[in-house]
């Protein structure tokens, strides 16, 4: 059975190609396009991963992060967030909010797909 990962992101061209690189590797993938949605969908579907992006309609990243992280019905979910803010307090206060890994934009396919597969 594949692995489901859970795709946030409000650029419909960046949803698009990553959704296009998980299926490929054989990944069943769950979009949602704002924070509010991404919280819904992993409260329904109950990915193992979610990759999440930081700028967001609704709730930024961090706010569904702390939020997926801090329920018990989502706490067991690991989140990658990936995020065009790449400074080093950005990635720290990323970590401060609950997420396994963070990886900047753009990123090269090879380093997000490692980072997934360490997470599942």
């Amino acid at each position: 059975m594949a692995k489901k990962v859970l795709v946030v992101d409000d650029s419909p061209t960046d949803l698009q190609m990553l959704s296009t690189l998980l299926k490929k590797q054989g990944y069943d993938v769950v979009t949602a396009v704002d924070g509010e949605d991404a919280i819904a969908k992993a409260a329904a579907n109950h990915p193992p991963l979610v990759v999440l992006d930081i700028i967001l309609p609704k709730k930024n990243g961090f706010q569904v992060c702390r939020q997926l992280k801090s329920s018990p019905e989502t706490s067991g979910i690991k989140v990658i967030l990936v995020s065009s803010k790449n400074q080093d307090s950005d990635k720290f206060w990323g970590m401060k909010q609950g997420a396994d890994d963070y990886i900047g934009k753009p990123y090269q396919d090879e380093v997000l797909l490692a980072a997934i597969a360490r997470q599942l």
